[in-house]
């Protein structure tokens, strides 16, 4: 039997589509001195992880549900830290949350704001700093885009062994690692009529690369692994830039309804490279449901002794309810079950 857990609050928002789970109370403390301390702690601790669980798994949520611990930053220059998770455990970055966080701390009042204008949340991740900067108009979040933490290639035309034949995949970080496919290089095109085979070549790429030198990031072991595959529809440039249809395969065949936030600042450090997209450009960047987000270069900077670009990365995000979770300790489901 598992234990009684009661009180698990929580806000529910979605970012184009993607759903994001901020948990409000009911988690055990974790402790340490920083963000990474902290993810640490919190694979590791079986109270914590219960919490995860409860509310990722059937039937309090589902095999694409996504969420959040909210914790203390490294320091006074963050609003707040955050802990993300999916169904198999915690992620070093997401972009979509980073959205719906900065909504939600402007809405709740967590972060004061005006009610015309721009405000600033800045939040501590796992990957780094981030900014969200959140525009409203008569007291409403009418866009939300984070500038990210710098973001580069690490491989070009690596070949994967697949069951569709080999295929090439470009590696690069936005705050993840990411292997980029091109859908039309296996057969496919990212639309939903192509879903269960696009989630099975995605578990595939991803997967062949996560024990290889190209799942290592370059100085931080801790945010070592492939976390996810994109597999991508080039639909050619607009005025402003690429435009580009995408579907991200991570952690073990989770989906994501949005264009992908840390995924769209990993595509668009390898345009940046291919000269597809300068500073000022814009990355028209669409879900497979067919949402959007514009991702822009920023600016060209160097990172891990390489190339790199600070992105940024706009949409928006809508409350979509709240709860308060329990577990009754009789319940012989425990903390609940994943079915695909």
């Amino acid at each position: 039997m598992a234990r009684e857990l009661t009180g698990v609050q929580v806000t529910d928002y979605h970012t184009a589509g993607e759903p994001f789970r901020i948990v409000t109370s009911g988690v055990p403390d974790i402790p340490g001195e920083t963000i990474l301390q902290r993810r640490a702690f919190a694979q590791s601790s079986v109270a914590v992880d219960a919490v995860r669980r409860l509310l990722v798994n059937e039937p309090r949520g589902h095999a694409d549900m996504y969420g959040g611990f909210l914790v203390e930053p490294d320091d006074s220059g963050a609003d707040f830290g955050v802990l993300f998770w999916h169904k198999d455990g915690y992620s070093t970055a997401c972009g979509h949350g980073t959205i719906a966080l900065g909504a939600w701390a402007v809405q709740s009042g967590r972060v004061a704001a005006e009610l015309d204008g721009d405000t600033d949340v800045v939040i501590d991740v796992p990957s780094g700093r981030v900014t969200a900067r959140v525009s409203c108009r008569g007291g409403q979040v009418e866009r939300v885009s984070f500038r990210n933490i710098a973001s580069y290639v690490l491989g070009r035309r690596v070949d994967v062994p697949t069951s569709r034949g080999a295929v090439v995949a470009d590696i690069s970080y936005g705050g993840a690692l990411y292997a980029s496919v091109a859908a039309a290089d296996v057969g496919l095109s990212v639309t939903p009529a192509h879903y269960p085979e696009l989630i099975a070549i995605g578990r595939e790429v991803k997967w062949a690369l996560n024990e290889t030198q190209w799942a290592k990031h370059p100085s931080d072991s801790r945010l070592d692994g492939i976390y996810g595959t994109i597999l991508f529809d080039d639909l050619g440039d607009t005025a402003d830039g690429p435009h580009q249809r995408n579907v991200t395969v991570f952690a073990d065949g989770e989906v994501d309804r949005s264009p992908c936030g840390s995924g769209t600042s990993a595509r668009l450090a390898l345009l940046a490279e291919d000269g597809r997209i300068a500073p000022g450009g814009t990355l028209r960047h669409d879900s497979i449901v067919g949402t959007t987000f514009a991702g822009r270069v920023l600016k060209q900077v160097e990172a891990e002794g390489r190339p790199a670009v600070i992105t940024e990365v706009a949409g928006n995000a809508y409350r979509t309810g709240a709860a308060v979770f329990d577990l009754d300790p009789r319940d012989p489901l425990g903390t609940g079950f994943v079915l695909r």
